[in-house]
């Protein structure tokens, strides 16, 4: 494994809620716009995922990378507190937000674009006017279950999160997901198109992802919830098995 594989800033935890080295850094946020049209929202499961391959997208992308333009500004951001913020965007708010510089990642359904990070008080207007709220969104159909020979994001059943808010914590797992692999794991989840899948744990087995060594989220209860767990990972390290199959990013 890689150095820059880890946590970065050692085992320090990027999302507990207590006070730590990573607070007296600058602070950032990385933003994603979710689009939701009024006639033709997308499906949350659909969504959820779609914000974590978007994550995944841009922590891979040679711009954030190396001397690329974003890289940075990428590592400043994974130096403080890792902060996402989820804003939903239709019509001209949509092709405002598409105008900024991003990547767009689509899933079945759903359309999320993923923006370099800005300082916590320093959004761009297009993005800042955008709003928070409003990003409730159901299933048509229950999702089928989850692909055994990809990574998995569970979450907490306990909890009552808004899209927007579960968004942002699938972000989190999957970012977490990332570091703990190799450049060459990276390399096969990338090129098979980040499959990945977000389902809702049943009590018991919540229980039992959580009481094992996999990457566990924990939301420092700033938003929606008090702090504790909000997703566990699973099967990250089957990404190494992958193929070259699937479809990536859009940019």
């Amino acid at each position: 494994m890689t150095s820059d594989s880890t946590v970065p800033g050692g085992d320090v935890d990027p999302f507990r809620n207590e006070r730590t080295s990573r607070d007296e850094a600058p602070q950032f946020v990385l933003p994603l716009v979710v689009r939701i049209e009024r006639d033709a929202p997308p499906a949350r499961t659909d969504a959820l995922e779609t914000a974590a391959r978007a994550v995944l997208t841009i922590l891979s992308d040679e711009r954030a990378l190396g001397d690329g333009e974003w890289a940075q500004v990428m590592r400043d951001w994974q130096d403080a507190r890792i902060r996402k913020v989820v804003r939903r965007a239709r019509g001209a708010e949509w092709r405002r937000a598409q105008a900024l510089p991003g990547i767009t990642v689509t899933g079945k359904s759903a359309e999320v674009r993923v923006f370099p990070p800005v300082p916590l008080d320093g959004w761009p207007k297009d993005l800042a006017r955008l709003q928070v709220s409003g990003t409730d969104l159901d299933d048509p159909e229950p999702p089928a279950d989850a692909d055994p020979t990809a990574p998995v994001l569970w979450l907490n059943p306990d909890l009552d999160m808004s899209a927007g808010k579960t968004m942002a914590q699938t972000g989190h797992g999957a970012q977490l997901a990332w570091w703990e692999l190799s450049d060459e794991e990276r390399t096969a989840w990338r090129q098979a198109g980040f499959p990945l899948s977000v389902r809702t744990a049943a009590p018991a087995q919540w229980a039992e992802l959580i009481s094992g060594e996999r990457p566990l989220v924990r939301d420092a209860g700033f938003t929606e919830i008090a702090p504790g767990l909000t997703v566990a990972v699973e099967g990250h390290h089957r990404v190494g098995e992958l193929g070259d199959e699937g479809r990536g990013p859009v940019g």
